[in-house]
């Protein structure tokens, strides 16, 4: 038992335990691994089960496992013997693994696949192997928003919301969240039952997010202006990938923990922390605005007009499928999800499992600015610029601070 951020009650450690962490590689299991390292030094053993396992994020761990053994399970998530022989011996799984597709880029068969039956085929190996505790990534998109753009302020998980998922990926990550609540309470193989919960976090940043990226990217290419497209009062709470790890080790150690896993499991959990509520526009204006990138006071086209847009090229996108393939930027449900006020607090999980993010919004900034400020001058080359454009641009918002 340790003593926790707050310095109030002992937390459970996960000593002598074996953690299989699923799409570890991925941007956010990468750092479950790295912070389970860092503060479980007693943590018997670390499972990574990714499809392409990469050799130099294995050889990194090196320097902090201290005793802990670092095994590598590389291979699909629908591999129903490799589950099996992942989960072997195994007492926590952390399925991160999904593929994320808002725009419609992947076939639903393959999303289907994936997020849906990869998890279906985790939990069957969970039971026959006598995993006692099993934590699944879920999304903030399988609450929503709905086709309708009904907002929520605020919300938790008591909050009711008329919610018909358009989303192929929503409505995965629904039903593999589903799946995985459901079989709380299975009884496992050689005795005792599984544990398990869900968490949803909000919008993930920071470092290694390859949608801020190509944010950025269309800024270089459009003289480092950030094009506008949500609305400054649709506001969001994004969360640092750094506090989502966070959440994840809280939530592993509650289903530790005889009296917490009472009250975790079989339930879902907001994951928000301190980062200030603000639009998908303004926020990525708030972690490039250092960099020297300014944005679009207004969209490129008034509102109504983009959604007619997005209508055409989806349907287009539908028609033109059996013979060519493009993928437009932009779609009508993710105009709704950019322009939709949807924030979420994060006081359920701190009540039940004593999460508390542990990175400040000025550090996750801090911490996001400085990682794009190292990844700039490649994206810039790859461009063929090598510099930053000179500044005589109309319709864009002056420099501003961005503070709680």
């Amino acid at each position: 038992m340790d003593s926790d951020e707050t310095g109030n009650s002992s937390v459970m450690s996960l000593a002598s335990d074996v953690c299989l962490i699923t799409g570890a590689c991925g941007f956010l299991g990468e750092r479950i691994v790295r912070l389970l390292l860092e503060e479980e030094r007693e943590l018997a053993e670390i499972r990574l089960l990714d499809r392409n396992v990469r050799l130099d994020f294995v050889q990194s761990l090196e320097a902090s496992r201290y005793q802990t053994k670092v095994s590598v399970f590389e291979g699909d998530i629908r591999d129903s013997v490799l589950l099996r022989r992942a989960c072997h011996g195994a007492t926590l799984v952390i399925h991160t693994a999904s593929i994320i597709d808002v725009l419609g880029a992947v076939d639903y068969s393959e999303l289907h696949g994936v997020n849906v039956k990869g998890t279906q085929l985790l939990l069957e190996a969970c039971i026959q192997e006598n995993v006692a505790s099993f934590i699944y990534t879920s999304s903030i998109e399988v609450a929503g928003p709905n086709p309708q753009g009904d907002p929520v302020v605020n919300g938790d998980e008591d909050t009711l919301y008329p919610c018909l998922l358009k989303f192929p990926y929503s409505k995965t990550k629904q039903e593999a969240e589903r799946l995985t609540l459901q079989a709380n309470g299975e009884a496992l193989r050689g005795g005792g039952r599984l544990a398990t919960c869900a968490l949803r976090p909000m919008y993930i940043y920071g470092e290694g997010c390859r949608f801020t990226v190509g944010h950025m990217v269309r800024g270089i290419r459009n003289k480092d202006v950030l094009q506008r497209a949500s609305r400054r009062e649709a506001t969001v709470n994004p969360v640092y990938v750094g506090n989502v790890a966070h959440a994840h080790l809280h939530a592993a150690r509650a289903l530790r923990d005889p009296q917490r896993r009472a009250a975790v499991r079989g339930n879902f959990y907001f994951i928000s922390d301190d980062t200030p509520p603000v639009s998908y526009s303004d926020f990525n204006h708030a972690v490039l605005e250092p960099l020297g990138f300014r944005i679009q006071e207004s969209p490129v086209l008034p509102f109504p007009l983009l959604f007619l847009v997005a209508f055409i090229l989806e349907v287009l996108q539908k028609l033109l499928r059996p013979f060519v393939r493009f993928t437009p930027h932009l779609n009508p449900q993710l105009l709704t999800m950019l322009n939709t006020p949807f924030t979420f607090s994060y006081r359920k999980a701190q009540r039940d499992m004593g999460y508390i993010p542990r990175y400040t919004w000025e550090e996750s900034r801090k911490r996001t600015t400085d990682w794009l400020a190292s990844v700039l001058p490649g994206e810039r080359a790859k461009l063929g610029l090598q510099t930053a454009p000179d500044r005589s641009f109309h319709n864009i918002s002056p420099p501003k601070t961005l503070c709680n």
